[in-house]
C-alpha cells in the first residue's frame, strides 16, 4: 500500500489547552477515513495540520512527493470579489485551465481560439474531465456563474468551495463537514461520488449514514489520543463497545483487589511501613487500573415542557411568493400534540420560509395561521444567534434563566445544566470567542431548550454538532411530549424522529407518512413500477387522512392464490424479523459477549435487515396489486 500521508508524534495546543499529544496517523491508497470526536477535541485542527495548512507544535508530517491535496474547511476560504466562474476555475490544474479557456471562447464566440483549445483538450484527453466538471456544477445547483461570490448566501458560498475542491481533482480530499448546506438529494449525490472515487479521503462529518457508507477506516480522537479502527462506522461502534467492555472487566477485577489492598494499607503499622514499600507502590498502580476506561461524557436534557392545550397550530390555505416565484402554494395542515414532522426539499425550495410563517415571523400572502393560546415556540435557526463575545459560557446561559426545571419538577442551577450539556465547570468560564463552532451551536441549542418550549422548530440542527451530542439530542426529541418540526438533510436524524415527511417541491407541500427511508423506498418502488403511485396525504385539518386509493387499472391482473397466501403471511414474517432484530441489538449491547459472538451477531443482523427490506418491498408490491 502506498502511503500518502504519514504523521508521527504530532502535538497541538491552543494556549494552555492541549488538543492532542504525540499522535500517529497514516493514510494510504484506498483509504477513505472518517475522524470521529466530540466538539472541541481538535478535529479541525488535526485536518489543518494533515493538509499542510498549519504546522504541528511537535512531530513530523510526510506527504508523498507530488501529491495534491484538496481541502474543504468549515469556514469558507474564497475570494469574495471574484465571480463564481473565476473562483471555481482558479486552480493551476492543466485540464481545468483548458476547460476554463474553452468556456471563455464559447461565451466570446471566438472560433479560432475555440479550435486551438479543443485540440489541446483532445491531446490530453480531457473531455471526460469537462463532463465531470459540468456534472459537479449542476448537481451542486450553483447560481449564475457570473454572480460575485460575496453576494451569495453562506450556503451558496459553501457549495462554491465544495465545487472548487472537487473539480480540482486532487489526489487527497480532506473534507470538514461537507454535507452542511447541502439538501438531501445533494448529500446522496456527494455520497455516491465519493464512494466511487479512487482518491484518498479524510472526512469529518456528523452524518452517520455518510460515514457508514463511505469510510473503510475510522479514527477516534478522544482524550488527546488517536485510535484507528479498520472498518466502517458500524464496525467502529461494535469494536469500540467490545474494547470498552473488556477494559471495564479489567477495571472491575482491579477494584476487587483494590478493596483488599485498601484494608491492608489501613491496618499496616507505621513502624513497618518501610518494609512494605512494594505493596504501597502496587496499591497506587491498582488505583489507576481500577479507575477504568475514561468515561464517555453523558448528557441529560430531560427538561420540563410548558403545558400544551388541545389547539396547537393550524395552517389555513397559506401561500407565499418572492419576486414573482411561488414558494408555498395553498397549504393547510393542523399540527397535533406530539406530532413529529421532518421537512425536506431542494435548497431555496421554501423550507425556512414555511418555518417563519409557522412561527408568525413572516406573514403569508394569502391564508392565515391559527395558534393555540398555550403554544410556546422554541425556534433553533440555521443562522444561529449573535452572542456577546465578551461573555463567558455561564453568563450567556444566565441571561436566559438562573434555574432550569426538569420534567420531574426538580430545579437545576445553570451550572448544573451546563455540566449536563457537556460544559464542565472548567469550561463554563471560557469566553464565548474561544469556543469552537460546534460548542457555540451546542450552547445555542441549550438556550433554546432552557425556555421550556412545547413546540420545537429546528432548522438544520445537526450542522456542526458532534455525533455524541446528536445521539442525546435525538433521545431527548424522541421523548419530547410537545410538537416538533425539523428541517434537516441528515437522513439518520430524520429516520429516528420523523412520523411524517413534508417535501416542498415547486411550491407544493406534499405529505408522506413515515420517516425518510420509507419515503425513499416508496419512491424507488414507484420509479420501478410505472403504474405505481406514492401514498400521499393531503394537508388537511385534524389527523392526516389515509393514503388515497388508485383508480382501477383494467389492464392489471388480480392476485393469484399463491400471492394472496404470501401477502397474508408477510406481516407475521416482518414482525418476526423485527423481534429478532430487537433481540440481536439487545445482545450486542451486553458487555459479556466474545469477539466471535459479536461478529456472528453482527453478520446475522445485516441479514435480518436485508430480509426485512426485501419483505417490506414485496408487501408493498402485493398490496398495490391487490388494490388495483
Amino acid at each position: 500500500m502506498i502511503n500518502y500521508i504519514q504523521a508521527t508524534d504530532i502535538s497541538k495546543r491552543i494556549g494552555d489547552l492541549v488538543l492532542f499529544n504525540e499522535l500517529t496517523f497514516n493514510a494510504g491508497s484506498g483509504d477513505k477515513i472518517g475522524i470521529v470526536a466530540v466538539n472541541g477535541a481538535g478535529k479541525s485542527s488535526l485536518l489543518d495540520i494533515l493538509s499542510g495548512r498549519e504546522a504541528p507544535d511537535t512531530g513530523n508530517i510526510i506527504r508523498r512527493k507530488g501529491t495534491t491535496v484538496g481541502y474543504l474547511r468549515q469556514v469558507t476560504d474564497l475570494d469574495l470579489t471574484r465571480t463564481v466562474f473565476d473562483e471555481v476555475f482558479s486552480s493551476d490544474n492543466k485540464a481545468l485551465r483548458l476547460i476554463r479557456e474553452y468556456e471563455e471562447a464559447v461565451d466570446a464566440g471566438d472560433h479560432q481560439k475555440l479550435h486551438t483549445v479543443m485540440q489541446k483538450i483532445d491531446d490530453i484527453k480531457a473531455w471526460d474531465y469537462e463532463v465531470r466538471v459540468k456534472q459537479i456544477l449542476t448537481r451542486l445547483e450553483l447560481p449564475d456563474h457570473s454572480a460575485v461570490v460575496g453576494s451569495l448566501s453562506g450556503g451558496q458560498q459553501k457549495r462554491v468551495e465544495l465545487a472548487k475542491v472537487l473539480v480540482d481533482d486532487p489526489d487527497i480530499l480532506i473534507l470538514d463537514e461537507p454535507t452542511n448546506h447541502l439538501d438531501v438529494m445533494m448529500t446522496e449525490w456527494l455520497e455516491d461520488y465519493l464512494l466511487n472515487s479512487a482518491k484518498v479521503i479524510l472526512l469529518v462529518t456528523h452524518d452517520r449514514y455518510f460515514l457508514d457508507n463511505i469510510c473503510n477506516v475510522i479514527y477516534e480522537l478522544a482524550e488527546g489520543s488517536l485510535t484507528r479502527y479498520d472498518g466502517n462506522y458500524g464496525y467502529f461502534l461494535s469494536r469500540r463497545d467490545e474494547l470498552m467492555s473488556s477494559r471495564q472487566a479489567s477495571a472491575d477485577k482491579a477494584r476487587n483487589l483494590l478493596r483488599k489492598e485498601l484494608e491492608w494499607i489501613r491496618r499496616m503499622p507505621k513502624a513497618r511501613s518501610h518494609k512494605a514499600k512494594y505493596r504501597v507502590e502496587a496499591f497506587d498502580g491498582l488505583k489507576e487500573s481500577a479507575s477504568g476506561p475514561p468515561e464517555q461524557k453523558s448528557l441529560s436534557i430531560n427538561i420540563s415542557t410548558s403545558r400544551l392545550g388541545s389547539k396547537i397550530v393550524n395552517l389555513h390555505g397559506i401561500s407565499k411568493s418572492f419576486g414573482g416565484k411561488q414558494i408555498i402554494r395553498d397549504f393547510s395542515y393542523n399540527f397535533g400534540r406530539g406530532t413529529k414532522v421532518g421537512i425536506i426539499g431542494a435548497n431555496g425550495s421554501g423550507k425556512s420560509t414555511l418555518l417563519n410563517i409557522l412561527t408568525e415571523q413572516l406573514q403569508p400572502d394569502t391564508g392565515y395561521v391559527e395558534k393555540g393560546e398555550t403554544v410556546v415556540f422554541g425556534y433553533y435557526r440555521q443562522e444561529g444567534i449573535i452572542f456577546d463575545e465578551g461573555l463567558t459560557v455561564i453568563e450567556a446561559a444566565r441571561k436566559i434563566s438562573e434555574t432550569v426545571v426538569s420534567s420531574m419538577g426538580k430545579d437545576f442551577s445553570v451550572s448544573q445544566f451546563l455540566t449536563y450539556f457537556m460544559f464542565p465547570p472548567s469550561r463554563q468560564h471560557t469566553l464565548l470567542r474561544k469556543l469552537s463552532g460546534g460548542e457555540r451551536r451546542r450552547l445555542y441549542l441549550l438556550t433554546v431548550l432552557m425556555r421550556n418550549p412545547n413546540f420545537l422548530i429546528l432548522d438544520e440542527p445537526t450542522n456542526d454538532l458532534d455525533i455524541l451530542t446528536l445521539n442525546v439530542l435525538e433521545d431527548y426529541l424522541m421523548a419530547f411530549h410537545g410538537s416538533l418540526v425539523v428541517v434537516s438533510h441528515d437522513r439518520y436524524f430524520l429516520d429516528k424522529l420523523a412520523q411524517y415527511i413534508f417535501e416542498i417541491r415547486d411550491g407544493e407541500v406534499v405529505i408522506y407518512p413515515g420517516n425518510y427511508t420509507r419515503l425513499r423506498l416508496e419512491k424507488e418502488k414507484a420509479a420501478a413500477l410505472s403504474d405505481a403511485t406514492l401514498p400521499v396525504i393531503a394537508g388537511s385539518a385534524g389527523s392526516p387522512e389515509k393514503p388515497a386509493r388508485r383508480k382501477p387499472d383494467r389492464g392489471k391482473r388480480s392476485l393469484t392464490f399463491s400471492e394472496k397466501t404470501e401477502l397474508e403471511r408477510l406481516p407475521a414474517e416482518i414482525a418476526a424479523l423485527a423481534a429478532e432484530r430487537n433481540e440481536i441489538e439487545k445482545r450486542l449491547s451486553q458487555p459479556d459477549g466474545s469477539h466471535a459472538d459479536i461478529s456472528e451477531l453482527s453478520a446475522r443482523l445485516a441479514e435480518v435487515l436485508d430480509l426485512t427490506d426485501t419483505k417490506e418491498l414485496r408487501w408493498l408490491e402485493l398490496s398495490e396489486k391487490e388494490e388495483g
